[in-house]
């Protein structure tokens, strides 16, 4: 990565541009029907595109508009056990790198940490209540299954392909309280390049 080239308008988020598939994905989480933690493979596609550069007064940001669905192993065919759709972004001037994503499962967050431009790596964060990178659940999973906090970590690899890995410290009510880490993470291959000028239906 270090020898890439350009004017890097997307900062350490233009390797991510185009489609992707990875299929050694591992979730380490609480199983509700079999009362017990434990680890699930899955399959997964991701997508992400350029968004217009966003201009608030004299902020600038530029950023991808994105999307990653997951299938466990053995259930491809069916409907995907994760969804989730947002936007990664980047402000060069600050320094600060932006995961602003929604979940299906009725979870939104704004995660957020340092990158510079050429960075092969970068960490967001986010905690319920900070005024700035900050979580929302529904009334449900507030109950049952607290996020007390979210880390994600973007690692782009020298042979083109991306890890991610993140984690979910939940509370859950099913095991009176106790606070867990829900872990994903999962290599992913591009099946498919854009070009950052084209348009998207």
């Amino acid at each position: 990565m270090a020898n890439a080239h350009g004017p890097r308008r997307l900062g350490p988020l233009t390797w991510l541009v185009g489609e992707w598939e990875g299929d050694t994905g591992t979730d380490v989480s609480y199983h509700n029907r079999e009362d017990e933690t434990s680890p699930t493979g899955y399959f997964e596609k991701a997508w992400f595109r350029p968004i217009p550069l966003q201009e608030n007064g004299r902020q600038r940001i530029e950023g991808l508009t994105y999307g990653m669905k997951a299938w466990r192993h053995g259930e491809e065919a069916m409907d995907p056990f994760h969804d989730e759709v947002g936007y990664l972004l980047w402000e060069a001037s600050t320094r600060q790198v932006i995961r602003n994503v929604v979940f299906g499962r009725g979870i939104a967050l704004m995660a957020g940490g340092d990158a510079d431009a050429y960075d092969s790596s970068f960490t967001v964060k986010a905690t319920p209540g900070d005024p700035n990178y900050g979580i929302l659940q529904n009334k449900y999973l507030s109950g049952r299954a607290e996020l007390r906090g979210f880390e994600g970590t973007f690692t782009f690899n020298e042979d083109g392909t991306f890890t991610y890995t993140q984690t979910l410290v939940l509370k859950l009510g099913a095991l009176g309280g106790v606070e867990m880490d829900h872990t994903d993470t999962n290599t992913l291959h591009r099946v498919k390049r854009y070009h950052p000028g084209s348009e998207f239906n």
